[in-house]
């Protein structure tokens, strides 16, 4: 069995987890919808998409960061008669350094975006995709399951990210939608030019293989609520939720010190 939406949303489409989204997606034969602020990248890979397999990709160009955008999205689907019945969230960035430290009008916006944003999509959008029996993927991380010194607050987007879906996907138990939270590790992504690569913690994996690994948790029988990508880091978030909290958070002080 495969989970495969009609038409899927993916958010942060125009590069890393959100484009690779788009491309195994498309190899499934969905049709997409593909969101960023970046609409030349947008739309190359739309037209590579369209023309390699033969499916629907529409373009829009929005900043997912401002106020009222999941509202305005809506409206862009209904004037082009768009109706999705998947949601991939995955926009969304990081910030490092101390919380003292951090640039007030950055911080926002990265709460705005991580926090915000992704729950008033949720919203807008999980009712079209329960009705359709469809899927609903939010992208957590590894740092959800710990606090994270010098990540703190892109840390606790993520724990948020990641309790919000659990609990949704609860929610949908009786439905046959497809709810998943995913948790990545270190990824080759343009995360890391954000917030600095000497920041990744163990070993990265590619973008194909934390996407593959979504795609395995929605086509699995079993309708887990959260996986994380690399068995490493399954083992690491295993561990940190039995360790003590105390112990948990001087580990982690100590590794992203």
């Amino acid at each position: 069995m495969t989970s495969s939406p009609r038409t899927v949303l993916i958010t942060g489409a125009s590069s890393g987890l959100g484009a690779e989204f788009a491309v195994q997606f498309a190899r499934r034969g969905s049709d997409l919808v593909l969101v960023a602020r970046r609409e030349e990248r947008l739309r190359e890979l739309a037209d590579r998409l369209s023309r390699d397999h033969g499916v629907r990709a529409e373009v829009i160009a929005l900043d997912l960061g401002q106020a009222g955008a999941a509202t305005r999205l809506r409206e862009r689907l209904d004037a082009a008669d768009l109706r999705i019945d998947g949601l991939i969230n995955n926009a969304g960035f990081g910030m490092h350094g101390p919380l003292a430290d951090a640039d007030p009008e950055r911080l926002d916006a990265m709460v705005q975006l991580n926090v915000a944003a992704l729950t008033n999509l949720t919203r807008e959008f999980l009712p079209d995709i329960l009705a359709a029996d469809g899927i609903l993927v939010s992208i957590a991380s590894m740092v959800a399951y710990q606090p994270c010194p010098t990540m703190a607050a892109y840390g606790a987007t993520k724990t948020y990210v990641l309790s919000l879906t659990e609990a949704i996907a609860y929610e949908a138990r009786a439905t046959n939608a497809r709810v998943l939270a995913v948790s990545p590790g270190p990824t080759r992504t343009e995360f890391f030019d954000t917030v600095g690569g000497d920041m990744a913690v163990g070993a990265f994996q590619t973008a194909d293989q934390v996407v593959a690994r979504a795609l395995r948790a929605l086509d699995a029988t079993s309708h887990p609520a959260s996986v994380v990508s690399g068995w490493r880091n399954a083992v690491a978030a295993a561990i940190v939720g039995i360790l003590p909290r105390r112990v948990a958070l001087a580990v982690a002080g100590r590794v992203m010190g």
